[in-house]
């Protein structure tokens, strides 16, 4: 079942109502800092890369092939091989972005859940299995209703450990783009309100072939460039900092209302935040930025412009797709893009 389908949850809850979300109040005034409960905005921490370069702890499996890097905020490294990857657990930056929230974990089965309960009463569940790999996110309302907003295992397709791709994402053809460059990829400092909002919610460039999980869709390029992209080019990052000041804030309030005014219509959409660095520095100090910079992003539209923490999710890419081709450093290539990936989640054809 594709996410947000209303059906009953996978704990036995009765199903969430389309198009219900009780602490989100479409068509309101403008998000000012302090709109969501319990939280106090403020200067996002960048943290040190020198210190986080020297708290990074190092393994190595499979004979050596596979390098496993841990960083200190359950942020995990993987170079296999040829690839290299980031994961990490955004309940952490559930209970950042809702200051009040209370959180527990519980087993199910094999599964690890962790639940953050917001102070309005709702709860963000995240199911995990043994290894750590995302199963699914799901949003229970006071009076118990759930709805699964993101799905990252199906029921009979095999799991794919550290990333690896199914044959059918790996050998996807480059997407067919036939609209203007400045509908495909929306620079955010030129557009308009609609501009953005059309990006939003307009279709897939082309059919999606079936629902894909998260995991595919943040590992697999050719399958995101299916939907449109906004860059969001009026903030960018200094060198090796991962930091937002209150004063870059108001570059986001045109993102932060255009995903409301989507999610005023859907709740239940999903968007991903994806951060990029410069192509100075080694390539994990790079991806873990990225990481981070997309993380930082992804909580001052919860803190300071009311997006629901659960509709956003975070990947980081390292300096891979370089906007400005330089090895050098370059302040436009420090940067995020958003996109509405829930076509992709629900295998929307067009």
């Amino acid at each position: 079942m594709p996410p947000g389908g209303g059906r009953p949850g996978e704990f036995g809850r009765p199903p969430f109502d389309q198009g219900q979300r009780p602490n989100f109040i479409p068509g309101g005034p403008a998000p000012v800092p302090g709109v969501m409960p319990g939280v106090t905005p403020g200067a996002f921490p960048g943290g040190n890369l020198d210190d986080l370069r020297r708290q990074r702890r190092e393994r190595t499996e499979d004979g050596g092939r596979r390098v496993i890097i841990q960083e200190p905020d359950d942020r995990t490294i993987i170079r296999d091989g040829g690839r290299l990857i980031i994961r990490h657990d955004e309940t952490d930056r559930f209970r950042r972005s809702y200051g009040g929230a209370d959180v527990r974990v519980q087993q199910r089965g094999g599964n690890q859940v962790t639940i953050v309960r917001q102070p309005n009463g709702e709860e963000i569940l995240t199911e995990r299995d043994a290894y750590g790999n995302l199963v699914r996110r799901i949003r229970r309302t006071p009076d118990g209703r759930e709805v699964i907003l993101i799905q990252n295992e199906f029921q009979g397709r095999p799991r794919f450990p550290y990333g690896y791709l199914p044959r059918d994402v790996m050998d996807l053809p480059p997407p067919v783009v036939v609209i203007p460059r400045n509908e495909y990829i929306v620079d955010v400092e030129g557009a308009s309100q609609d501009d953005l909002y059309q990006a939003f919610t307009a279709p897939p460039i082309m059919p999606i072939a079936r629902p894909y999980t998260l995991d595919e869709i943040r590992q697999s390029q050719l399958l995101r460039e299916r939907v449109r992209r906004v860059d969001v080019d009026t903030i960018t990052f200094d060198t090796g900092s991962w930091a937002l000041s209150p004063e870059q804030y108001g570059a986001l309030t045109g993102i932060g209302e255009a995903i409301r005014r989507v999610l005023a219509s859907n709740p239940n959409e999903i968007f991903l935040v994806e951060g990029y660095t410069d192509a100075v520095g080694s390539d994990e100090d790079n991806l873990s930025l990225s990481d981070r910079r997309a993380d930082t992003v992804a909580t001052v539209l919860t803190q300071n412009f009311g997006i629901p923490a659960e509709n956003l999710t975070t990947q980081g890419y390292g300096e891979q797709y370089l906007k400005i081709d330089t090895q050098g450093p370059e302040r436009r290539n420090r940067r995020v893009t958003l996109r509405r990936i829930t076509p992709l989640l629900q295998g929307q054809q067009r």
